[in-house]
């Protein structure tokens, strides 16, 4: 992480409530990068296993309770809670709470809602992708009213540990859920689908399997390092008339109009989820 990035959270303490998987992904995250020390990250969860492998593996501080964590009187607190718990956990800790830089990433929870809630507090919303969990994942960060330009960096710089993050506007969080939340799985299917089609073109499974995943962990990186647009990146593989030219033929429509589709899909189904 960068120098400005230490500078913003050294000497924070940030709690987490809930040790699920985002939750101790940012725990690890914040240990594993150096951005914090395993003593400055507090949290709590009421599955004692998940609390011992995080302490285990991390050395960060846990909690039976989230009172017990919250008296401890964190700087920032992330609620790692799923969207039907957190109306509770507002409740309950909105005194708790008050002065502290908080953090939701419950999807669908609009920073109004948080900020009815949570009257006391500096909210930001962060909408994390499921690659955080190997420091790899893109977190799209919005501040309320209450937030400051430096609780928005910092939220920032503490997501940069895990990734890709950036800032934007809560009416862009959607799409960027529709694309980038939901990215994961489309870039897993389409290694299946590869997988699938070295199987049926007379490859092992678990060899195709193998070196798709290792081609698309290739291209990522190249793509990340040089900055290359990806239309020159598949000019430098495609030779004018050979078998990948012939390929992208036929994939470039469908896999185009799909894309668009499924974020369609996603966006209408995130409309409707919202209206309840």
């Amino acid at each position: 992480m960068s120098d400005t990035e230490k500078d913003l959270l050294g000497g924070q303490t940030v709690a987490i409530i809930g040790a699920g998987s985002m939750g101790g992904s940012i725990a690890r995250g914040l240990v594993e990068s150096g951005a914090l020390p395993g003593e400055q990250v507090l949290v709590c969860d009421h599955n004692p296993g998940k609390l011992a492998a995080l302490a285990q593996q991390a050395g960060v501080r846990t909690f039976a309770t989230s009172a017990e964590m919250l008296a401890e009187k964190p700087g920032i607190v992330v609620l790692a809670v799923k969207p039907q718990v957190l109306a509770s956990v507002l409740e309950q800790h909105a005194a708790d709470l008050d002065g502290a830089l908080v953090v939701s990433i419950a999807a669908g929870v609009t920073l109004a809602t948080l900020e009815a809630a949570l009257p006391g507090a500096r909210v930001v919303r962060v909408m994390p992708n499921l690659p955080v969990s190997v420091r790899s994942g893109a977190s799209a960060i919005t501040g309320g009213a209450s937030a400051g330009e430096a609780d928005v960096a910092t939220v920032q710089a503490l997501f940069a540990t895990l990734g890709s993050a950036k800032v934007m506007r809560e009416d862009q969080l959607d799409a960027e859920g529709a694309v980038v939340g939901c990215a994961p799985a489309y870039f897993a299917l389409m290694v299946d689908a590869l997988t699938r089609a070295g199987i049926r073109a007379g490859l092992r499974a678990t060899d195709a399997r193998e070196m798709v995943n290792a081609t698309m962990l290739g291209v990522a990186e190249s793509l990340a390092a040089s900055g290359e647009h990806p239309r020159a990146y598949m000019e430098r593989v495609t030779s004018p008339g050979g078998t990948t030219a012939a390929a992208l033929y036929e994939l470039e429509p469908a896999l185009v109009d799909g894309c668009y589709d499924a974020v369609d899909a996603a966006l209408a189904r995130t409309a409707e989820l919202a209206r309840g």
